[in-house]
């Protein structure tokens, strides 16, 4: 795969990949930038949940009648000596529907140890959460 980013100006790129839809990215005004546009950081975290978030629907077709709403929050956590990478991230699915959680946890695990190239391909340590209809259920391996 390629993505070529081109500058903008400032801190300002715009990135395109083989779908050929832009993405625009920026600094924020610590770093020199105008926040015009989500950081790199930002994106990164959004692939991650956007990445195992396609895996659990895939791997949850026959269910997703069943579910009414997938929402998925990462809290990442950095060094704080440059560069300041992601050290962990813990993702919270929170989903709400007529769907055993055993089910979801299996779609879960499945997509973090099998599918999920963005999580497969980060340094970090990643952890998942589910809250299922308002409350959490225990992960157990």
């Amino acid at each position: 795969m390629q993505v070529k980013a081109k500058w903008q100006g400032g801190r300002a790129f715009e990135a395109v990949g083989p779908t050929g839809y832009p993405m625009a990215m920026d600094a924020t005004a610590n770093y020199g930038g105008e926040g015009q546009a989500p950081t790199p950081t930002e994106m990164l975290l959004s692939a991650l949940a956007g990445c195992i978030g396609i895996d659990v629907t895939m791997i949850l077709k026959p269910h997703l009648d069943k579910i009414d709403s997938i929402e998925i929050t990462v809290d990442g956590e950095r060094r704080e000596e440059l560069p300041t990478a992601f050290t962990a991230a813990t993702l919270l699915f929170d989903v709400k529907g007529d769907i055993d959680a055993k089910k979801v946890l299996r779609a879960i695990k499945l997509g973090e140890e099998k599918y999920c190239a963005v999580s497969a391909s980060l340094k970090a340590d990643v952890t998942y959460r589910l809250m299922l209809n308002g409350e959490e259920v225990e992960i157990t391996e």
